[in-house]
């Protein structure tokens, strides 16, 4: 944040290229195939009402939780830690961190994907070129981070706006092609592809909305830095709105331009066969463009995410001291060494993966989940007890509303994304307790009071579960 004793500031502009930044990365680029092996039109529009709306509810309780509780900074795992504990508080930290670290993982092997239609020594992003690749951008992204939140915050938010133009002229080109009889054939799900009830297409495509979502909570994260209280709320909301617009019209536009097994069959990232069909093979090229810039830009917004829920964690004792030092410029240095130290490991690990590419995407989603699942919990929470809604009593029952909403959206997430990954992710989350005992050690406190040993005997369990899997080959990632 430079060398100043003041720290600098977020203005409402800079906290809702935050959001849109976090939100627009990898995901909206592969909307179309993704969609498209999927379900039709009609199954894609119920999967965006369900998704939306629950993301929308989401996006309130966060807007409610900055406005009545202005006292507790980086929302997403400090909301579960006020309302359920410690222990919760320190899994959806050490989840939140987990989940974001999967998805910068899962932009490099988008990147080496991206290039690999024009150099096949990339393949689908994890060859050994492309992982090479990824590692030298990973440490070379960690170097400008180093200087400052701030130089970054502002490349993040020039990067924001560059990465939003081929969006949007590949919706004009869309809508000015469109094809509303090809739009027809494809609409209950295309002739061409195989026989799926709707509940299993709508069911199909659940995963993926999570994840083109993950972000809205940009703001919430940064709120330390922002200039007035009021403007993360505003941001998460302004962000959440159109970066939704874009994606809706993306995926449902796709469909009067291709049948929908030409879409399910188009290489990752879609968009860019899509735009090729259209305009010839300079599409391609522009839309892959545009996905560099974008996926770099949302690697540098999400990298700085990781770092700071790190360095918030170990600042309200639930991560170990070391991860609370900051450099000369105001960086919390540890937490982000640590964070793409990890990234790195679980980039090399892709040489082994048979399907990096859709995996890491989905395992970042249901790892992102539970955080969202105890922010939701707790704006139940708050407005159940009117704390911080002195004066304005009347819209407890309206917030009581959204944050139940919030909750039953999440819960159904977790159940369409199957017990697989439910189970990978507590093997991945049950040895981050390490660092959890560490903390309460350095700290003299004792490790668990009886309600957060049952919840980490329950989570142990279903980590043995998900890690016998793997051993046994029932579960492949």
């Amino acid at each position: 944040m430079g060398q100043s004793a003041q720290p600098s500031k977020l203005s409402l502009r800079a906290l809702t290229a935050m959001v849109v930044g976090s939100m627009v990365g990898a995901g909206i680029f592969n909307l179309p195939a993704r969609f498209g092996s999927a379900t039709g039109p009609l199954g894609a529009i119920i999967a965006w009402t369900i998704a939306g709306t629950g993301m929308y509810m989401l996006a309130r309780v966060f807007q409610a939780l900055a406005e009545r509780r202005p006292d507790i900074d980086s929302g997403v795992f400090a909301y579960a830690k006020a309302g359920f504990g410690d222990y919760m508080g320190f899994l959806s930290a050490f989840g939140y961190w987990l989940g974001s670290c999967l998805g910068n993982v899962f932009y490099w092997v988008l990147i080496g994907s991206t290039l690999g239609a024009f150099f096949p020594s990339f393949g689908d992003g994890n060859t050994f070129i492309a992982i090479a690749v990824s590692l030298i951008g990973i440490w070379t992204f960690h170097a400008m981070i180093l200087r400052g939140v701030e130089q970054a915050a502002f490349i993040n938010f020039v990067v924001t706006i560059a990465k939003i133009v081929p969006i949007i002229v590949t919706i004009i080109a869309l809508i000015v092609v469109f094809n509303f009889s090809q739009f027809a054939d494809n609409f209950y799900g295309g002739a061409d592809m195989p026989p799926k009830p709707l509940i299993s297409q709508v069911r199909d495509t659940m995963l993926i909305t999570v994840f083109v979502f993950l972000g809205i909570e940009g703001a919430s994260v940064y709120s330390r830095f922002a200039k007035n209280r009021s403007d993360v709320g505003r941001a998460t909301i302004l962000g959440f709105v159109g970066v939704t617009g874009l994606m809706v019209a993306i995926t449902l536009l796709a469909y009067g331009s291709l049948p929908q097994s030409a879409i399910a069959g188009l290489r990752q990232p879609s968009l860019a066969g899509v735009f090729e069909s259209i305009v010839g093979h300079w599409g391609a090229v522009f839309i892959s463009i545009g996905v560099l810039v974008s996926v770099l830009g949302a690697y540098l917004a999400w990298s700085m995410i990781c770092a700071e829920v790190m360095y918030s964690a170990a600042q309200s004792e639930d991560m170990p001291k070391l991860f609370a030092a900051q450099n000369g410029n105001r960086v919390p240095a540890n937490a982000l060494w640590l964070t793409n130290s990890v990234v790195s490991l679980f980039v090399i690990s892709t040489y082994w993966s048979q399907d990096a590419f859709n995996f890491m995407l989905d395992m970042t989603s249901v790892t992102t989940l539970l955080p969202y699942l105890l922010v939701a919990g707790y704006g139940v929470l708050v407005a159940r007890s009117g704390e911080g809604y002195e004066g304005v009593e009347n819209q407890r029952g309206r917030d009581q509303i959204i944050s139940w909403l919030a909750v039953v959206y999440t819960i159904f997430m977790f159940v369409a994304a199957g017990p697989k990954y439910i189970l990978l992710v507590a093997v991945l989350l049950v040895p981050g307790t390490v660092l959890y005992v560490w903390a309460r050690k350095e700290r003299g406190m004792p490790v668990f009071v009886p309600r957060d040993l049952v919840i980490f005997l329950i989570a142990a369990v279903a980590g043995l579960i998900g890690f016998y899997g793997l051993v046994s080959g029932t579960i492949t990632p």
